[in-house]
């Protein structure tokens, strides 16, 4: 029997609520198949791990991280930890350790998922943003001189590699040609007059390399405005660290909201572990109330099974959250329901096993 191995990072707030709901999600798919199984180990890394010993995890904890197949993170963040600090101590040491340099979010319009645009069909709303994730406006690069002083001067570098660019550009040429779709890169060339200009000009090189792969190119000011007037121009979407991480939320708010949004931090090679998780973070003012909505973190795990190239069990997971979606009965407040946590996971199981 397959086995694989999961690290668990509940992590902060909500996390381990809706990381827990995740887990059980897993295991009853691996129960139903039969070939494969999952196993669990936790980390008790986060803020609340950080007050205690001074950092967000342990100090050998990529050595310990390294042996899994992956690993499902809940949430980072909480009140009297910066969010500078739980991020770079925690998320991004991951990312970047693990060279997870492709972050997928699907930005998908379920049936019986609300969307705030008027007149929008459900197949208007299917794209996935490529999103650049080790490098960019997220490189941690810059200065800060003269510190407290009038002259006080900070400087944020964005760090756009030719090795990085067609990385990530070559992964999603490789998926919307695989899956026939189009492919829109987003940047901002007009202002941003090295990185972008560098970003744009290796996109159009890549490109000639698939030449059956329709594109288009828009600034990003552009396709913000068109995600909300014309969704359906976007299947595939490749854009860089900053960008990705913005345009994803407001492709969150079109398709029924945070509590539905998924991503998953993917080291394509396989050399180390890939990351998976929902992305509406840590949501400290309803911790511990069990009215969290699990939905986001079940399509991370339905990503992690695709991963393991268990895709029919993916696709199923997404097909029983529409089920669920659509009845309308066991939903959490967020989708106008009064489920709790847990009794949206245990509806998730218990459709999966009929």
């Amino acid at each position: 029997m397959q086995v694989h191995k999961i690290a668990v990072i509940p992590g902060d707030g909500i996390g381990p609520e809706v990381i827990s709901e995740g887990c059980k999600v897993l295991e009853r798919v691996a129960q139903l198949d039969g070939g494969f199984r999952f196993e669990f180990t936790t980390f008790p890394w986060g803020c609340e791990y950080y007050l205690k010993n001074g950092r967000m995890m342990a100090e050998n904890g990529i050595e310990q991280l390294s042996g899994f197949d992956a690993i499902f993170l809940g949430a980072v963040g909480f009140p009297g930890v910066p969010d500078h600090v739980s991020l770079w101590g925690l998320l991004l040491t991951i990312r970047k350790s693990f060279d997870q340099y492709v972050n997928l979010r699907p930005v998908k319009l379920l049936r019986g998922a609300p969307c705030p645009l008027k007149d929008v069909r459900r197949e208007d709303v299917d794209m996935v943003f490529v999103r650049e994730n080790s490098e960019g406006e997220y490189a941690g690069s810059g200065s800060w001189l003269y510190r407290d002083t009038p002259h006080e001067v900070v400087l944020q570098n964005g760090v756009f590699s030719r090795h990085g660019c067609e990385r990530i550009m070559r992964y999603a040429f490789e998926l919307a040609r695989r899956e026939q779709k189009t492919l829109t890169s987003v940047s901002k060339g007009n202002a941003l007059n090295y990185s972008m200009v560098f970003w744009d000009q290796i996109f159009a090189e890549v490109s000639r390399e698939y030449p059956d792969v329709k594109t288009a190119s828009y600034l990003v000011d552009a396709a913000s405005m068109m995600m909300v007037k014309r969704p359906e121009a976007f299947e595939v979407v490749v854009t860089s660290n900053l960008f990705g991480d913005i345009l994803t939320d407001l492709g969150a708010a079109i398709a029924g909201g945070m509590g539905l949004a998924a991503g998953a931090n993917i080291n394509p090679e396989r050399k180390y572990p890939s990351m998976f998780e929902p992305i509406h973070g840590s949501a400290p003012d309803i911790a511990g109330r069990q009215i969290a909505n699990p939905l986001a973190t079940v399509w991370a795990a339905s990503q992690m099974l695709d991963f393991f190239h268990h895709e029919d069990w993916g696709k199923r997971l997404l097909d029983v959250m529409e089920d669920v979606l659509t009845e309308g009965k066991i939903l959490t407040p967020d989708m106008g329901g009064t489920a709790t946590t847990a009794q949206v996971g245990d509806e998730i199981v218990s459709r999966l096993s009929r």
